[in-house]
């Protein structure tokens, strides 16, 4: 039987013919045991691939007794628990899922060489794997497939891959509560590995005990491996490597939170690692790097930066009473190491000479990952505590809890970290200029010129010098107490005779006196509100979070939830154009999940501006520079439809005009392209070129190579067949001699059709009696096999029109114009014309469907029109016939219980 495996037909016949005799309830239970462990061996033997082929074929309805059918599901849903069963179910989706449209044979190739995933297969992929079956537990049903999923992300299978694995394991998985939970299987399965192996305390599972003893008597014993490695290098990079792919592929703030959150002190450990080596950087700093900037940078604020600054020079953390992890550098390599240890001692090292390069670090984290204001708010917070201000004013945010048993060696990281902050950074540090000021006013106001040991104001002094000579500052703008007590203490620290402030202070009180005098009053701007400060802050962080050439797709998709909720609040700071313009851009990328996240946002501000929406849009549809690609126009068609369907009846006017005419003009057989086509002749130049030099080589015809390739012996005739047919069809799409691509003019007409379902009324009689005429010539002109998408768009949107007609006349509504005797009698014989001879099976169900629809219309239109009733009885002369006593004449009027009281 093994040897009648080779083909498909034959495994599909020999597991129909032992699945009958093995599952067969007429059969004896006695004869079947032994013919269920043959069917049970050629299940085992069969390749995963074939198998799911096979089963899929015998499980369609009606071809196997229900019997067989049951049986043969349960095996076909268990597949994905085989080694390969996660990557044979994917390719299998990938390469039978109808909105994939390739040829077997470059489906059958490795993803890695480009596969043709669409997100409809991709989510049908996700439904399948992340379901656990009834019968099977998650606890059971995702430790078999997490080891084959998380190993996707490593990149050796593809690009594309990556990008599945990650969709399946953050949407489908841990992006459930139900499964994506801490501590659930899904958690457990997929995220719980890659963590513990950066923060060892994070697994639940007890490891095996390591410790070896030796016993020299009865009461001396002596621990032989006080330290022994926890994880290995490769596992610790692997883990980092893999977390990243997670989250880059598949950027949804609120996993990468979640996942990122237990981790930020290991983050930070790594990612600041002292000392300079490429390896070492590539395989453990830099990652770790860049996931606690996206970790910041999300979900980040003045607390977490402060919980750094407390943990400056963590190395590792307690894994029990008597045991900690620490991580130790092996050369170019980082390694995490288990210690033995007692209960008062930490892993914590506190390493003075690595303490520079760690601030250092910190303040580059601030600067490249931090806002304004949370900067301004760490420091802040880190002068209050140095300095001990006591009774801070209402208005300054201060997250401190002043401890009598705090370390004093907290208080020396703190203060160099300030010093770096002044050095670095100081335009970063004004953003709260108002809390800066009165904390700066608090330590002038303290001064005793006697005191020579007061470190505070000269630093009070350089702040103040940052906040007086900030561009926005205003003194206007300041409470006068405020900023009378601030003139009277510098006033008096400048006649203290200390020459290391006297001088700044006179200074800095005459550039306070005379600050707003420098500026021409007509010149200064109003001063904005603080919601606009608020705001326009906001849209310069989402600004920078998404056009940073090295921002990952997480951070780029906060930058989008930050201007959609500019969006939402109707903010006036958004340049509408300069954002249509972004978003444009964004767009004509390749990352499907930024693209679903724009077309939300295109769909908002249309919302409240369509005009300039959808503008932008046709613009980048039609093209008419001819600079995108047909995947990057197909995706603005994509959002047109959307902001169509989402304007639903106020879809019209000018807005309306635009579209219908643009898409009009694209679906039309007269387009033509000059640049493409001019591009089209260089490319075949080429292309004969090439031929020519290969002939010469060959020394005549150039051999096919393809069959050796396609392995022809492989496929049947039927099969060959089809895939030629495919071939042409998929060459035919494509622009020809300067023509538009066949794939845009059927989008155009499917983007009309969605107006006219939305409102037919608001795109108007001229431009519907247009796509008609334009649809009808369509069918009748361009009958080629490669244009039988073409077709189906027609004659779809044919069908729309007439059931719009029939809908109107149905509900009493005119819509201005319809269809005369003339012109239905003309459709109805092209659709019959259509309907039998037409070469594509569905173009003439269509067909037929649409002129049994517009007969229907014809027949219901000889009736008379439903008119309101006709109206009762008026009046009568001598007679009132509103008298309460007499029976009403409103045929609508129902008898009324009214409570008396």
């Amino acid at each position: 039987m093994s040897n009648s495996l080779g083909t498909q037909a034959s495994l599909l016949s020999a597991i129909e013919a032992a699945g009958t005799k093995a599952f067969n309830p007429s059969s004896d239970e006695s004869s079947r045991a032994e013919v269920q462990r043959e069917f049970g061996a050629l299940i085992s033997r069969a390749g995963t691939t074939s198998l799911i082929s096979t089963l899929n074929a015998l499980i369609k309805p009606d071809r196997v007794p229900r019997w067989l059918r049951l049986r043969l599901m349960d095996i076909l849903t268990l597949l994905p628990q085989r080694p390969d069963g996660v990557r044979a179910t994917l390719e299998f989706v990938f390469t039978t899922h109808p909105s994939n449209a390739v040829k077997s044979s470059e489906a059958a190739g490795p993803q890695k060489q480009g596969a043709n995933i669409t997100m409809e297969a991709l989510k049908m992929a996700t439904s399948i794997l992340a379901t656990p079956p009834l019968d099977i537990p998650a606890e059971q049903w995702f430790p078999g497939i997490a080891p084959q999923l998380i190993s996707l992300l490593d990149g050796a299978d593809g690009a594309d891959l990556v990008k599945v694995a990650s969709y399946v394991i953050g949407f489908g998985i841990l992006g459930r509560r139900q499964f994506g939970a801490p501590g659930t299987a899904g958690w457990r399965a997929f995220a719980e590995p890659m963590l513990s192996a950066i923060n060892p305390a994070l697994s639940s599972e007890k490891r095996a005990g390591e410790t070896m003893v030796f016993t020299s008597g009865s009461d001396e014993v002596v621990d032989l491996q006080r330290e022994t490695t926890l994880i290995q290098p490769d596992d610790l990079a692997l883990a980092l490597k893999r977390l990243t792919s997670l989250l880059n592929s598949h950027p949804n703030p609120g996993l990468t939170t979640r996942l990122l959150s237990p981790l930020m002190k290991p983050l930070w450990a790594l990612g600041s690692w002292p000392g300079i080596e490429a390896d070492r950087d590539s395989r453990f700093c830099s990652p770790a790097k860049s996931l606690l900037s996206i970790y910041l940078k999300i979900s980040g604020n003045e607390e977490r930066y402060i919980s750094i600054i407390k943990y400056l020079l963590y190395t590792g953390d307690r894994i029990s009473d008597n045991a900690s992890w620490v991580y130790r550098s092996t050369g170019s390599q980082i390694e995490v190491k288990k210690l033995r240890s007692s209960a008062t001692e930490t892993p914590m090292e506190l390493a003075w000479s690595q303490m520079d390069s760690k601030i250092s670090a910190f303040v580059e984290l601030l600067k490249t990952s931090a806002t304004e204001a949370d900067t301004s708010k760490v420091f802040l917070t880190l002068f209050h505590r140095f300095f001990e201000v006591e009774g801070a004013s209402q208005g300054i945010l201060f997250a401190v809890e002043e401890k009598a048993d705090e370390d004093p060696m907290n208080r020396i990281v703190e203060a160099k970290v300030l010093q770096g902050m002044i050095d670095t950074i100081p335009d970063k540090l004004v953003a709260d200029s108002k809390g800066m000021l009165e904390l700066a006013g608090q330590v002038l106001g303290k001064f005793e010129a006697p005191s020579e040991t007061n470190e505070s104001v000269p630093v009070a002094l350089s702040l103040l010098n940052i906040v007086i000579t900030a561009p926005s500052f205003q003194k206007t703008d300041v409470d006068s107490s405020l900023l009378h007590s601030v003139e009277t203490s510098l006033e008096s620290i400048s006649n203290s005779g200390q020459p290391d402030i006297s001088q700044t202070a006179r200074n800095l009180r005459l550039l306070l006196k005379y600050r707003d005098e420098v500026e021409d009053p007509s010149e200064r701007p109003l001063a904005p509100s603080d919601r606009q400060i608020e705001d326009r802050k906001t849209y310069s962080l989402a600004l920078s979070y998404i056009t940073q050439a090295d921002s990952p797709p997480p951070v780029r998709s906060e930058g989008l939830n930050l201007i959609s909720g500019l969006i939402k609040s109707n903010s006036p700071i958004l340049d509408i154009q300069g954002v249509l313009v972004l978003l444009s851009s964004l767009l004509g990328e390749d990352d499907d999940y930024i693209n679903l996240r724009v077309m939300k946002l295109f769909v908002q501000l249309a919302e409240k501006h369509p005009k300039s929406v959808l503008k932008e849009l046709l613009d980048n549809y039609v093209d008419a520079n001819e600079k995108a690609t047909v995947d990057t126009r197909l995706r603005f068609g994509e959002a047109i439809l959307q902001v169509i369907q989402r304007l639903g009846t106020t879809f019209m006017g000018e807005a309306a005009l635009q579209v219908g005419e643009s898409m009009l003009s694209v679906a039309g057989r007269r387009g033509h392209r000059p640049r493409t086509e001019a591009k089209q002749i260089r490319d075949e130049r080429e292309r004969e070129r090439k031929q020519k030099a290969a002939e010469k080589a060959w020394g005549g015809d150039v051999p096919d190579l393809s069959e050796v390739v396609d392995k022809p012996g492989e496929q049947t005739q039927e099969e060959k067949a089809r895939d030629e047919i495919l071939a042409q069809i998929l060459q035919g799409w494509e622009s020809k001699r300067g023509s538009e691509d066949l794939r845009m003019r059927a989008s155009a007409l499917s983007i009309f059709l969605a107006g006219l379902e939305t409102n037919i009324t608001g795109l108007g009689a001229p431009l519907v009696e247009a796509s008609v005429d334009l649809c009808i010539s369509i069918l009748t002109m361009e009958p080629e096999m490669e244009k039988a998408i073409l077709r189906r768009a027609a004659i779809v949107l044919i069908l729309t029109f007439v059931t719009a007609l029939a809908d109107a006349r149905e509900q009493g509504r005119r819509l201005g114009f319809g269809l005369t005797d003339a012109s239905r009698e003309d459709i109805l014989r092209i659709l019959e014309y259509v309907a039998g001879t037409d070469n594509d099976g569905m173009v003439q169900q269509h067909a037929r469907d649409v002129a049994e629809s517009l007969r229907n219309w014809q027949m219901t239109s000889m009736l008379p029109e439903a008119r309101d009733p006709p109206p009762g009885l008026a009046s009568i002369a001598g007679l009132d016939l509103n008298r309460p006593s007499l029976p009403s004449m409103e045929p609508s009027v129902r008898p009324r219980i009214e409570e008396i009281e």
